[in-house]
């Protein structure tokens, strides 16, 4: 379902599929593409019936990184405050996993999406690159650090200093991407795993993303551990009686405590 230019959206086993749709333009983000994405983003964190986000590309490529002809429009504050690093900080904000199913070119502004998900699958014969340098561009601030923070400072400074592509299996090495399967796998392995994260249980991925990211400091994990404790007494009851465990926890609305929700309500996620 096309839900705006630029963009489908499908959703199916509680997973939420968000296409990038610019195939004649190797899905390259234009400005009002990176504008919209953060308002895309928000209903299906809200959505309770929505547990794994999958970003991809349409036609064979990821994305080819922003329009280059509109690049001006692009950087519309100093430093941190573009469109582009508005539309990353909510897909890194978006409060469940987001996987990046990668085939073709994931360059530029692609990579820098790419990096901002919690998990990168590739398939063999995919292409990445940060290209700043070859336009005379200084890279925000928080894309480098994280960057930096996946892959380590000498393998950023090769990517930002060269501009030059890598392929899968080097991507693969030095941590930009978690797993490379074969073409004709790539949907299988990535609905595959979106479907086990959906059957996890939800409290565990969400206090585990606020803690690695850093989010949570010592009272808000003693509130994730408090609401865990009917959640993982279902977990254990379920391997001892050997069947699927019945995890209960739904986020809470904004502002509330983890241990707040139970049954039927729904929410935007932990803050």
């Amino acid at each position: 379902m096309r839900i705006s230019d630029g963009f489908q959206l499908t959703t199916g086993d509680h997973v939420a599929t968000l296409r990038i749709d610019r195939p004649e333009r190797r899905n390259a983000m234009s400005a009002d593409m990176w504008r919209v994405l953060p308002d895309l983003l928000a209903p299906l964190a809200a959505d309770p019936g929505v547990r794994v986000l999958v970003l991809t590309g349409a036609g064979g490529t990821f994305c080819s990184g922003a329009d280059i002809s509109e690049i001006a429009g692009l950087a519309d504050g100093d430093d941190d405050t573009g469109l582009t690093v508005a539309a990353e900080r909510a897909l890194t904000a978006f409060p469940k996993p987001v996987i990046a199913m990668i085939e073709g070119f994931c360059v530029g502004g692609g990579c820098q999406l790419a990096v901002a998900c919690d998990l990168r699958v590739a398939a063999e014969g995919s292409r990445f690159g940060v290209t700043p340098a070859r336009l005379g561009i200084v890279y925000p601030v928080s894309s480098t650090r994280r960057l930096v923070d996946l892959i380590g400072p000498p393998a950023a400074k090769f990517l930002l200093y060269s501009a030059e592509l890598i392929d899968a299996g080097r991507a693969l090495r030095t941590g930009l991407v978690d797993e490379v399967v074969a073409p004709g796998e790539l949907a299988g392995r990535v609905y595959g795993l979106a479907r086990t994260l959906a059957a996890n249980s939800r409290l565990t991925l969400a206090a585990t993303k606020e803690i690695v990211e850093g989010r949570a400091g010592e009272a808000r994990v003693r509130e994730w551990q408090r609401a865990a404790r009917e959640e993982s007494a279902e977990g254990v009851a379920a391997f001892l009686e050997r069947r699927p465990p019945r995890f209960t926890w739904t986020p809470p609305g904004p502002g509330a405590v983890p241990g707040d929700a139970r049954d039927g309500v729904s929410g935007g996620g932990p803050d």
